[in-house]
Formats: structure tokens, sequence, C-alpha cells
């Protein structure tokens, strides 16, 4: 038996018990009631704080956030929310921030320094910017790699059939290092479901790698996208391989039209993403859970051109989460919780995730008593670690 590096003393686990938690090569070994283990090596005392699995930040654009940078008034749409006119405007404001790779950083100290160390981020690849962005955050990625596990998704901002040259782009960039090809609003914005899905399911099939499209259609449209999406996804057998990020139109849909899809989407095993947005309809979280659906979550945008808000706290995104769905028990708390934890590393297809013998020590230390009252409370003070070692405290990153 190897012989413990570093115990992890009185740490409360989410039954309220103490223990005490053996760590050997970033991963867990033991798990022994408080006071009851062997020696070890260094002593880490969490004093009763909460011990959790470190958050999922399952949806994210480290390339486009002004997070750290000067303030730029969110300019509206003319005529309602727009995706093509809310790229334009992206465009217009990125030509005047600061460098992307600092941007970046700024937005990975503060995701970090509030506990999440698995992250997945879309970069835009389309023919409005090539491969630089991507990139430059490969870059940033090597340089974080010791603090956090980061997916990259090539995503075509301007589209895929109506930007020249994206369809290439995006197949190099998952040769490049992007993790998982992306897309966009096959229906309203390409204006051709079957020909983007035949971009983005041709390249996961030839690269072999996952797929996470955004879908801010509503209605039926929306509803048909994801069925069409469904559908590719098991004929390719890529179940548990494929996710749709916002899928605002299942927000639209009447109970029973909701039931049907939502059963459908857990037998495709489609994971659907939600940030629980202030002015959309979002997925109904609770059907989708009960159905069988892996439901999980993610900042979205922050600080960007999309809107000014955002702040990197998945504990606070659980308690969007559960506000917005009308979440009062403990068993719905904890349900808000698992969102951006244990179902973010499902959907993400994480190894060695969770509070068990076995697992990557990836994980944070709360002022709380129990999941409940973290995903009300919102505790600020946490200690976060990475393969057992601590990361960051009370928001500060550790180097």
């Amino acid at each position: 038996m190897s012989t413990i590096e570093t115990v992890f003393t009185n740490a409360r686990l989410a039954d309220g018990s103490l223990y005490d938690i053996g760590v050997v090569g970033g991963r867990i070994s033991a798990i022994t009631p408080a006071g009851q283990g062997g020696p070890g090596g260094t002593v880490v005392d969490l004093a009763g704080a909460l011990l959790v699995p470190s958050f999922v930040e399952g949806h994210i654009h480290l390339d486009t956030s002004f997070y750290g940078d000067k303030w730029i008034p969110h300019k509206p749409c003319t005529n309602g929310f727009d995706v093509h006119e809310r790229v334009a405007f992206q465009a217009q404001n990125m030509a005047q921030a600061a460098a992307m790779d600092v941007r970046a950083r700024n937005q990975l100290d503060l995701c970090i320094g509030l506990g999440s160390v698995k992250m997945r981020s879309h970069v835009m690849v389309d023919g409005s910017v090539g491969l630089k962005s991507l990139e430059t955050i490969l870059a940033v990625r090597e340089e974080y790699a010791g603090l956090i596990d980061i997916q990259l998704v090539a995503f075509p901002q301007s589209g895929i059939l109506k930007s020249p040259g994206t369809p290439e782009l995006m197949d190099e960039a998952v040769a490049l290092g992007a993790d998982l090809v992306g897309g966009l609003d096959p229906g309203s914005f390409d204006r051709d479901v079957n020909g983007h899905l035949d971009v983005v399911f041709g390249i996961a099939e030839k690269r072999g790698v996952d797929v996470d499209i955004h879908l801010h259609d509503a209605g039926t449209l929306g509803a048909f996208t994801i069925e069409e999406i469904c559908a590719r996804t098991v004929a390719l057998g890529m179940q548990g391989h494929v996710a749709v990020s916002h899928a605002y139109g299942l927000g639209d849909l009447p109970p029973e039209a909701a039931r049907k899809i939502a059963d459908r989407i857990a037998r495709s095993g489609v994971s659907i993403m939600t940030n629980a947005p202030g002015n959309h309809n979002f997925p109904p979280v609770a059907l989708l859970r009960a159905a069988g659906v892996t439901v999980f979550s993610g900042s979205d945008n922050i600080r960007d051109s999309w809107w000014p808000y955002g702040d990197g706290d998945m504990l606070g995104r659980a308690m969007m989460i559960g506000y917005r769905s009308g979440f009062y028990t403990d068993d719905e708390l904890n349900a808000a919780f698992d969102v951006v934890t244990a179902s973010g590393a499902k959907a993400l297809r994480l190894e060695g995730y969770g509070i068990e013998i076995g697992a990557k020590a990836d994980f944070v230390a709360l002022a709380a008593e129990h999941v409940p009252e973290a995903v009300v409370a919102i505790p600020k003070g946490r200690q976060v670690f990475k393969d057992g070692r601590l990361v960051a405290r009370n928001g500060v990153v550790i180097r």
C-alpha cells in the first residue's frame, strides 16, 4: 500500500459526518471516520468545512469575456434578440478589448478562485477569425495545466454554411487541439439544419470527438432541431457524447410535449446545458432530470458583448437554477447542486470525479453544514484543491 502523502482531517461530507481523506499521487486513497485513519504525511485540518467535488464550469467563452478589462457598455439589439446582430456587436467590441490571452487569464483566475477546476470553453473558429483565437487559448490552457482541466470546443460563431471556409477550419481546429466540435442554430442562423449538422457530425465522426451545439432557437424550431440532433446521435452510436447548449425552445413547450421530447433526449443520451438566463425561457430542469436526461450548467458569457453579468461562480449558478426552477426542498436543492457537479462531470465525461476512493483529489472546502445550505448561502470563503494541492484560497489563485 502506498504511503499517504496528505491527510485532510475533519472534512464534513454530504451526509454531515466528519471524515479524514487520504491522498496519494493526486487521488483519494482513503476515506475514514475522523480520527480513525492511519498515519499520513502532510496534515490539512479542514475544521469541519463541507468538502464537495470541484465545480464543473460546463459552458464558458474564454476568448470573448471582458472580465478584468475596461467596462464596455452593453448595446441592445435594435429589434429584439438577434444572434447575427450580437455577433456583429461582439466583433466591434473585441477590436477595442485587451489582448485575448490577458482576458482569458483573468477569467480563469476568477473561476478557479471560486472552485471550478473543470471547464469546457467554446472558442470561435470560423471564417472571421480563422484559428487565431484557438491558438491563443490553447497556449493559455497549457499555461494553466496544473490548475484547471479545460476542454475546448471549436465554435462557429459566424455560422458554418454562411461563413466560407469554416467547415475546413473546424476540422483543422480539432487536429490542432480542440477537444470537441460545435455548432450554432442550424435552422435560424444557417437556415439549413441538415447541411449544418452534416458538417458538425461529419467532423465528429472523422476525428472521433464529441459534439456541443449552441441552440438558441425557440419553440417548435428549437424542438425540431433537438430531435434531429438526437436522431443523428443514435444513428452514429454517439450516445453520451453529444450536448445541446441553451436549448431555450424546451422551455417554450407545453408540459406534454416537453415530457415527450424529454424521453427522446434521454434515450439518445444527449445532454442539455442551461445557465438559467434571466430573460429567456429555459429547459425544465426537474422534468428533464426525471426523464433521465443529464442536465449540466455553465456561466456562459461573463461580462461580454451578450450581457454585462456573470461572476464565474458555479455555486451561485446552482442557486440561480434552483431559484428560477422553483426548487425549495432539500432534495431539490441537492438536485441544483448536482447540475453543477456530478451531472456536469457526466456530460463532460470526466474520469475520476467525486469524493470517493480512486477519484482525483479535486475538491472545494466550504463554510456550510450541508449542500442545501451551500446552495442558498453561497459561502465565499473557500479553499480549492487540485490533485490534492491548494490552488486557491478566498478567491485568490495560488501558484
